[in-house]
């Protein structure tokens, strides 16, 4: 049952089914707005760390709250879509929060994950998971690679008219 979008109360149910079988879930979280292949290679590593990825997804308030005006570039019902098709996300949870905190605490996963620009004190959540008995892992990003990078170029691309074709 790869890539569903499922709701707190639901997945807490499951996830006491994993618990017993003990089986690894790992948690990572993040806007994921529009998607590159740094997510897709960040979250295939995640996977590869325990035995189901759970994805907490910030809905669209929270994206603005955190990343300001005219984002998220596409609403939460999208992004949670995109997420659900990668056969290597078990499931996607959303939040209103800020942080995952509160889904942290709820869900208590193995294994916590964020990109390697953050360091494990500034990680929220990890001393939870860390008193809990997990392991707080960092994954490298793909150089270069970032939805508010991506997006800056296009403004920039847009602003100098570069890529425009000739009409010649």
């Amino acid at each position: 049952m790869p890539g569903r979008l499922i709701k707190l109360s639901e997945l807490k149910k499951i996830r006491s089914r994993w618990k017993k079988a003990r089986q690894k879930m790992v948690f990572t979280n993040g806007c994921f707005d529009l998607i590159h292949v740094g997510h897709v290679r960040y979250l295939q590593k995640a996977k590869a760390l325990g035995d189901f990825l759970v994805v907490g997804l910030n809905r669209d308030g929270s994206v603005r709250r955190l990343k300001g005006a005219g984002r998220p570039l596409l609403p939460e019902k999208e992004r949670a879509e995109i997420l659900c098709a990668f056969w290597f996300v078990d499931f996607v949870v959303m939040f209103q929060e800020d942080t995952p905190e509160r889904l942290i605490r709820e869900l208590q996963p193995e294994v916590l994950v964020k990109g390697a620009d953050w360091t494990v004190e500034n990680i929220v959540g990890a001393d939870l998971v860390l008193k809990n008995g997990g392991e707080v892992r960092r994954i490298e990003f793909v150089p270069g690679r970032s939805s508010s990078r991506i997006l800056a170029q296009i403004l920039k691309r847009r602003r100098t008219g570069a890529g425009k074709k000739s009409q010649a």
